[in-house]
């Protein structure tokens, strides 16, 4: 199957070619990674690409460790969320109560340098939330770039004591100059300029202070059409678990369970995949083989009848329990 690579990544290959150092290179990767169509046409390249990038980072001569620390950060769990703000936003709170990441926590902003995993449970499945320093109109490290086009979603923390619709736009202006974008864009001179568009909850920290009710209704009237957002108090606990259904239903992912012939459904281990996959999607999961070995499969949930015998093209729900027949 052709690739059918748009003049953009060309554009981007060209960057490649004429980087002088290792930040250059994997930008100019990530790039074309972003552009490039997702199809089976392009499986190849796009492994072949983010392998290089793991050389180039494996290879990589910085001295500073914190830098080669929060470069070598791998997806864990079903989606990997980084965490963004301006200073003094709570970023580093809301990481500290939804998972078991220690980050520094102060009332003074600056106090987070590096990129700080951690793993946040969602009932049986676990998702990684980044915290990462603030974003500033001097932030430019290259590292922070990267992580950010590859997470699964973003999570954009303000303070409700502090005009959140201001700082809103401040983030989407700083993220737009790293050419990332939030919102899909009608302007075709825009839209070129963009070369990744990210998932994004809004998150309204600090609801427990003084005008953060009215603050946060403004943030709602200004953005709420646009993107979801919640209201949490992260020193607090409020609104924290809503906040993981809230995160759920962003990323559009579905649970599906697998069991064998007779047997009971194993539901301490979903397999995770994107809303719309299919049943040859959950058996390549299972093992790489199966989706071509498989025979039959039946479906408990989504089909007409428990049990139900489907083909591979079958598309899956929530909570669908699969029996695979090699």
């Amino acid at each position: 199957m052709p690739a059918n690579l748009p003049p953009q990544y060309f554009e981007a290959e060209k960057k490649l070619r004429t980087a002088r150092n290792t930040a250059e290179k994997v930008l100019a990767i990530e790039e074309m990674l972003a552009i490039m169509p997702h199809h089976k046409g392009t499986d190849k390249l796009h492994a072949d690409l983010r392998r290089r990038i793991a050389k180039l980072i494996e290879a990589s001569d910085k001295k500073a460790a914190t830098q080669r620390a929060s470069m070598l950060i791998q997806k864990e769990g079903a989606a990997q969320l980084v965490v963004l703000g301006l200073p003094n936003s709570g970023k580093s709170q809301l990481v500290c109560s939804t998972t078991n990441a220690t980050p520094t926590v102060a009332e003074y902003p600056f106090t987070t340098v590096t990129a700080t995993p951690g793993m946040m449970e969602l009932e049986n499945i676990q998702l990684q939330l980044i915290d990462t320093p603030p974003l500033t109109e001097q932030t430019n490290e290259w590292w922070l770039i990267n992580a950010i086009r590859r997470a699964d979603a973003l999570l954009i923390v303000l303070d409700l004591s502090n005009d959140p619709p201001a700082q809103m736009k401040t983030i989407i202006e700083l993220l737009r100059r790293m050419r990332i974008s939030l919102l899909e864009s009608s302007h075709e001179e825009e839209a070129e300029a963009v070369f990744s568009y990210k998932k994004a909850l809004i998150l309204g920290n600090k609801i427990d202070l003084d005008n953060a009710g009215k603050n946060y209704q403004a943030l709602q009237n200004q953005y709420g059409e646009q993107l979801p957002m919640i209201a949490v108090s992260a020193k607090y606990g409020d609104g924290l678990e809503e906040l993981k259904l809230k995160i759920y239903q962003m990323l559009d992912i579905i649970r599906v369970y697998t069991k064998i012939p007779g047997g009971k459904p194993d539901f301490t281990e979903p397999i995770v995949l994107k809303r719309g996959s299919s049943l040859e999607d959950a058996a390549a999961e299972v093992h790489k083989d199966f989706a071509a070995r498989m025979k039959y499969a039946r479906v408990w949930g989504s089909g007409k009848y428990d049990g139900l015998m489907v083909k591979k093209d079958h598309i899956l729900e929530d909570g669908d329990i699969i029996e695979l027949h090699l």
